[in-house]
């Protein structure tokens, strides 16, 4: 027991990694997270402003970034991943320093774009997973997990008060010196990898890419996360202008509603995962968060014309915008067959950002069509379209990955090592890799035979 207990301990380099990959991801999302609350209010007296324009420079990052975070993933194996994480954050820089520099709108766009060029999601993750063991490899990615969730709660208090010190333009120059920073974190803190091989489990797998895709119920949550940042990027292309105009709050005070609302909101969904993970309770969690979404935006539309209508739909709208950014990922894993963790993560971030780019668009076009209430009952009427497909989705299995080292040199003896993993109690999937000498499994912990499964493959 003892000694099974010091395997799961991290080393001083896998701490170093998980810190330093965390932070770099950090400060980039940050960057990214703290135009939401601030670019409709201080971006409308540049020259060729409209409102569905003011919508894409919102989200123009997601296009490029679901267009390159797999493809800079895949260059990363083959050229090494500090090297392009390098080149994906340079552009980052790149992107804030050209958005700093503009006067115009159409320059904002082109600079947000080259900020969500630079999309080392993928590169990172892969790294990650070359720093650290396949026990530790889950408390890594969690890390990076927790990282984006403060980045965004940080980045909606920060944002605010900044932007009416520095204005738009101090805010993209902050966000070029967090990128700069995250260069020196990556090479003064994350260590150098010895190794740089493909890992099905945290990075996305061509060859996997078609069995993914033709999986309804990883498409289900594809579609469920890129409807989740289409409402969520569509509100805040309008909230910040409602604020300020229905309910008078100043730009400089909006923190004074982001701040108990996002920090009540993530008390508030504790229980929730508590029922879903502990008690197996999945599927219900799930859909009924996608109604209670739907809901705080439909309270949106109708009660946000005064301060406590706002701020209770908004408790609401966060605490189960929440519990579904934490769910989703999840379910990925749980759902995932075993070894295309990686591939399935890829899909889903790509959906996640496409999303977000569609969420801008449409918050523009409809702001300008209808006007700003509006875009709150459009996001509602998406979230009812969500929750029809959530409802048909299947309850997930209780399966937690596991990951085990074997060397192997024949898909015969592939072959043989799978039929032996499937007949042992709780062992749900296997996936036997020769290219990373790894057998990737699915397994039910309250039913899995340990000790049959450690006779074929022995605990290291």
């Amino acid at each position: 027991m003892a000694d099974s207990s010091s395997q799961s301990l991290m080393s001083d380099r896998e701490k170093k990694a998980s810190l330093g990959l965390a932070g770099i991801f950090s400060m980039r999302m940050l960057g990214l997270f703290m135009i939401l609350p601030v670019m409709s209010l201080y971006a409308e007296n540049l020259d060729g402003v409209t409102p569905l324009l003011l919508g894409l420079a919102i989200s123009v990052y997601g296009l490029t970034q679901a267009l390159l975070q797999i493809p800079f993933g895949l260059l990363s194996d083959r050229f090494g991943r500090k090297k392009i994480i390098t080149i994906g954050l340079l552009l980052f820089v790149l992107g804030s320093v050209v958005a700093a520099l503009s006067t115009t709108i159409v320059g904002i766009i082109i600079g947000r774009a080259l900020q969500g060029s630079g999309a080392v999601a993928a590169a990172v993750m892969a790294l990650a997973a070359d720093l650290t063991s396949e026990q530790n490899r889950t408390k890594i990615m969690a890390s990076i997990g927790i990282s984006i969730g403060i980045s965004f709660g940080v980045a909606m208090v920060i944002g605010p008060l900044l932007a009416s010190v520095v204005g738009l333009q101090g805010i993209f120059w902050f966000t070029a010196g967090l990128a700069l920073m995250g260069i020196v974190i990556l090479f003064k803190v994350v260590p150098q990898p010895t190794t740089v091989s493909v890992h099905k489990d945290a990075e996305p797998v061509p060859a996997l890419m078609g069995k993914v895709l033709k999986d309804s119920q990883l498409l289900r949550l594809d579609f469920g996360i890129f409807c989740l940042h289409l409402v969520m990027t569509a509100m805040f292309v309008v909230l910040p202008l409602f604020m300020r105009g229905k309910l008078a709050i100043a730009a400089e005070d909006h923190w004074l509603v982001y701040l108990p609302v996002l920090g009540l909101s993530v008390i508030a969904m504790i229980p929730f995962i508590i029922l879903a993970e502990k008690k197996r309770q999945m599927k219900t969690v799930f859909v009924g968060a996608v109604a209670t979404l739907s809901m705080a935006c439909f309270g949106l539309y109708l009660f946000a014309d005064t301060l406590w209508g706002l701020v209770a739909a908004l408790f609401v709208f966060f605490t189960a915008f929440n519990l579904l950014e934490a769910s989703l990922p999840s379910l990925i894993s749980k759902i995932a067959f075993a070894g295309g963790k990686g591939t399935a993560m890829g899909v889903y971030s790509s959906a996640q950002f496409f999303g977000a780019f569609c969420g801008g668009l449409c918050g523009g076009l409809i702001w300008d069509a209808f006007g700003l209430s509006e875009v709150f009952l459009f996001c509602a009427l998406v979230l009812v379209l969500w929750l029809l497909v959530a409802f048909s989705m299947k309850a997930p299995r209780h399966m937690t990955s596991l990951l085990k080292h074997i060397e192997l040199e024949t898909t015969a003896q592939a072959k043989e090592i799978t039929d032996k993993l499937l007949a042992v109690r709780g062992v749900l999937d296997v996936g036997v890799s020769l290219d990373d000498s790894t057998a990737y499994l699915k397994v039910d912990t309250e039913l899995l035979d340990q000790q049959a499964l450690d006779a074929i493959i022995p605990s290291s």
